[in-house]
């Protein structure tokens, strides 16, 4: 199967493993069969995913500016999940919950059709090289799997510092039954947004950022 990830042998910081190990069971799910939102949350507030939240800063600023939403962060490498329920533990956030894996099976197998609000995708891995292109996330029939999770009027939001896979990202999405770009073109950029690490090092290297909004007709 190719996978649009690499498992990366990063270092975790002593912190992050800590927080791993001491919060996980507290903030992430780990049970089998579908995320039902209303049970893991206690309440029938929307629900709205981040696919690869990073080191989870902007999943953070998001969730603490929306009280009234609730967000499930999915995440494959452990520093940044470390990370995060920490600063869920220490801002004593209780609208995000975490699943640790692979977002094309945990979609697939674990949410409902019709059920998300939106979906976050906030500088995946480009895959630059030619010859990775076929591993980047943001492909069919990968795009038609969150068109049929996303409830009628709700959006994917996805952004890129790199101009080949936002053309690649706005043809794909273009082609997938059910979605509508709300712009012509590339988005305007979503002032609630925080600007992620992954964005500030992509400006640093004059990247050009790419902004990407679709909503499900």
């Amino acid at each position: 199967m190719i996978r649009s990830f690499v498992l990366r042998s990063g270092r975790i910081s002593s912190a992050q493993k800590r927080s791993y190990e001491n919060l996980y069971s507290d903030y992430a799910i780990n049970s089998e069969g579908f995320v039902e939102s209303s049970y893991i949350f206690g309440n029938n507030n929307p629900l709205k995913i981040e696919i690869g939240f990073g080191m989870g800063r902007a999943t953070r600023d998001i969730a603490l500016d929306n009280p009234m939403i609730n967000f499930l962060g999915i995440e494959v490498h452990r520093p940044g999940i470390g990370r995060l329920l920490w600063d869920i533990e220490r801002l004593g956030i209780k609208n995000i919950r975490i699943i640790e894996g692979d977002a094309v099976g945990i979609l697939g197998n674990r949410i409902i059709d019709n059920s998300i609000s939106a979906f976050h995708i906030f500088f995946p891995d480009p895959w630059p090289k030619k010859r990775h292109n076929k591993r980047r996330l943001i492909k069919r029939p990968f795009t038609d799997l969150l068109a049929a999770k996303l409830l009628p009027g709700a959006y994917i939001y996805m952004a890129t510092d790199w101009i080949d896979y936002g053309d690649w990202a706005l043809r794909e999405f273009s082609c997938t039954p059910g979605l509508l770009n709300k712009y012509e073109t590339f988005a305007e950029h979503q002032e609630w947004r925080p600007k992620t690490e992954f964005e500030a090092k992509g400006l640093k290297k004059n990247h050009q950022i790419r902004e990407l909004f679709f909503i499900k007709k």
